[in-house]
């Protein structure tokens, strides 16, 4: 089995192939939850955007339903886009003030869309194993969101 940054560098070029010509935002992030889910087959892959300057609201994501709104600082996904950095959590029930929108989530992680040095959305990405994440998904996946953001008006 390939090793999991040998995974993501098979991945970024379908990404940035499947994003080019298009600028939609919903339709880039919609794409590369997919994309993303499909490749690793993630529990939930999705996007939060940011709605008001106090608010994320659910946006694109495969896997089970979820919370719809999200306040600034709270849980994984509020403390990532509060922090403006990853956050990998590899047992969501030891995070404080996690969110829990399915009992199935049992890891996460949250990476930051930046456009403009501003936080537009997070991508969340749950698994139902503990420590599925790491520095190597994080890094990966801060690339992936660049890749989305540069591709898309926000």
């Amino acid at each position: 089995m390939n090793s999991k940054p040998d995974q993501y560098q098979k991945l970024i070029p379908q990404l940035e192939a499947l994003l080019k010509g298009e600028s939609d935002f919903t339709s880039n992030m919609a794409n590369t939850a997919s994309l993303l889910h499909e490749h690793f087959g993630f529990f939930w892959t999705g996007f939060y955007r940011v709605l008001t300057k106090n608010t994320l609201v659910l946006g694109p994501f495969q896997g089970p339903v979820a919370c719809t709104r999200i306040e600034y600082g709270k849980g994984v996904c509020g403390t990532a886009w509060k922090t403006g950095t990853a956050q990998v959590v590899p047992d969501v029930h030891q995070f404080p003030g996690h969110i829990a929108c399915s009992a199935a989530s049992k890891s996460e992680i949250v990476v930051p869309v930046f456009k403009n040095r501003d936080v537009v959305a997070v991508l969340d990405i749950d698994s139902d194993k503990f420590n599925t994440f790491d520095g190597d998904d994080a890094r990966f996946l801060t690339r992936i969101n660049s890749i989305l953001s540069d591709a898309s008006v926000v």
